[in-house]
């Protein structure tokens, strides 16, 4: 299985503006979220791109794609349908391949030399199905993701360094006493669950289970779980996967960073610059802060 498309959403309400934010790579260059998102996919082995984004915000995208421009195909959703109706607005860019598929208000910083999608990627053509990257996520953020759960692979079937587990359940962003019910992972934590990761490879029969959804063609029995929403969303769609063939859960070597949670930019970028070049300086200037603001309160209370 090849895996040379992605497709990048941009478009929700509230989150439209995040990939436009302007951060410092690894290497010390200025970058916009949207250009260190396309440098991911690339590093995948990626050669197209098609980001889903609201029809106003384009001349904003085009600037902020910077040298990814040429590489990149936009499809707009003019009006807030959800979530499964962005990534279905680029079916015809997907037509019959899989494809990469990550949202615009998450980076990536791998804990290994391989960057995080590559080694979504890479399972992906091993294995030859749908692959969700997921990541152990504690309950207390159970209302940004959606959870899955099933049985991890025996180890004769991977390889020690992989973590791969057949999904048998997803549920959007859970609460935790639903989570405790139904998501338990044997292995994880307690309180914690693997929840997604902003990243999965999928087959074009996602975008023919979002038709069916949209249209209320699912059948009740070919869902694991739902979401409680209005608006289908993505995890409506591959809740139904498990039905259709083998869906895999692989958990990355890595973290993600959602920008739209309170202060997500900032831990990104000190994730992004720990992990790069610039760490002694970084943690020099954090020291720096953190003394002043010592000395600060101990001037305050001998005053």
């Amino acid at each position: 299985m090849q895996v040379r498309k992605a497709v990048i959403t941009a478009a929700a309400p509230r989150q439209n503006r995040l990939p436009l934010q302007q951060l410092v790579d690894s290497s010390g260059e200025d970058k916009t979220a949207l250009q260190l998102i396309v440098d991911e996919t690339a590093a995948a082995g990626i050669e197209e791109i098609c980001l889903v984004i609201r029809p106003e915000d384009q001349q904003a995208y085009e600037l902020a794609a910077g040298p990814h421009l040429a590489a990149i195909q936009f499809v707009h959703q003019p009006e807030p349908l959800g979530y499964a109706d962005a990534i279905h607005r680029a079916a015809d860019f997907v037509a019959n391949d899989a494809f990469l598929h990550l949202v615009g208000d998450h980076l990536y910083v791998s804990s290994t030399g391989v960057p995080c999608a590559k080694q979504l990627v890479d399972v992906a053509k091993e294995y030859k199905c749908s692959v969700s990257a997921v990541q152990s996520t504690r309950e207390s953020m159970l209302p940004y993701f959606g959870v899955v759960s099933g049985p991890r692979l025996p180890q004769s079937q991977q390889p020690k360094s992989q973590r791969l587990y057949e999904i048998e359940h997803v549920i959007e962003k859970p609460t935790p006493t639903l989570a405790e019910q139904e998501l338990v992972t044997p292995g994880l934590r307690s309180g914690h669950y693997l929840g997604f990761f902003g990243m999965h490879v999928l087959t074009a029969d996602v975008m023919s289970l979002i038709s069916d959804l949209t249209r209320g063609d699912l059948a009740s029995g070919d869902l694991a779980s739902t979401s409680n929403g209005n608006k289908p969303c993505l995890s409506d769609a591959v809740a139904a996967l498990p039905s259709r063939g083998r869906y895999l859960a692989h958990q990355i070597e890595g973290t993600r960073y959602n920008l739209g949670v309170k202060y997500g930019l900032l831990k990104a970028q000190l994730a992004i610059g720990l992990s790069g070049r610039d760490r002694d300086e970084i943690l020099v200037g954090i020291m720096d802060l953190l003394s002043n603001r010592v000395e600060g309160q101990n001037v305050e209370c001998t005053a």
